[in-house]
């Protein structure tokens, strides 16, 4: 595991947690740092958001309890609420770019090169598909070993990238074309079959009758 990466993998809410602040720190720079209570609704937020979450203010705080353990947070006090910021750019050093994508993969899944570009234009603007493609590459690299682009599904034409602080769900590979015919077929073979041998018993009662 690069050094660059969490000791053990980010569960999905600590994940959320850690692209908001990103997010929020090149989207809303003037709200940045967030309070609990800010972060909370932005972990909730119904836009850009892949799978939308419904979570509460001790949820989130635990989240960042374990951040604050990694150290990929930061607890900021101002004179009136505790706030919170991402430790990233003493971490990892990374450029605004690389925050974006990072922000995008983190809080809303695996896209394609296309889909980063259009959903990172609130963080940063992209000159073109090429330097999201190398920022990409970079964050790839072995130094930092934070993405990893996935193989094209059946019915793609692009193939998607994903993140890798966290454990990544595993999906069940699709049936075989013809899968469920075949179970069909089997089942009325099946069924055949125990009436053919119901069929035959009677035949043989019927022949040893007097």
């Amino acid at each position: 595991m690069s050094a660059f990466r969490p000791s053990r993998p980010l569960d999905a809410i600590q994940s959320r947690v850690l692209g908001c602040l990103l997010e929020k720190e090149l989207s809303t720079p003037d709200g940045y740092p967030l309070s609990l209570t800010a972060l909370t609704a932005a972990v909730n937020q119904r836009s850009n958001r892949d799978p939308v979450l419904e979570l509460g203010s001790a949820e989130v705080e635990a989240a960042l309890s374990r951040l604050l353990r990694e150290m990929l947070v930061w607890r900021v006090q101002s004179a009136r609420v505790l706030r919170w910021q991402h430790n990233l750019d003493s971490k990892w050093r990374l450029s605004d770019a690389g925050k974006a994508i990072l922000a995008e993969l983190l809080v809303r899944g695996a896209q394609t090169p296309g889909e980063l570009r259009s959903r990172c234009r609130r963080m940063h603007a992209f000159a073109g598909l090429g330097e999201v493609e190398a920022t990409l590459a970079t964050l790839a690299g072995s130094e930092l070993g934070m993405v990893e682009e996935l193989p094209r599904q059946p019915g793609q034409k692009e193939r998607r990238w994903t993140h890798l602080l966290s454990e990544q769900p595993t999906e069940p590979p699709p049936p075989p074309p013809g899968a469920d015919d075949f179970e069909r077929r089997l089942e009325q073979l099946e069924e055949s079959a125990r009436r053919l041998a119901a069929d035959v018993a009677a035949l043989r009662r019927e022949l040893h009758e007097p």
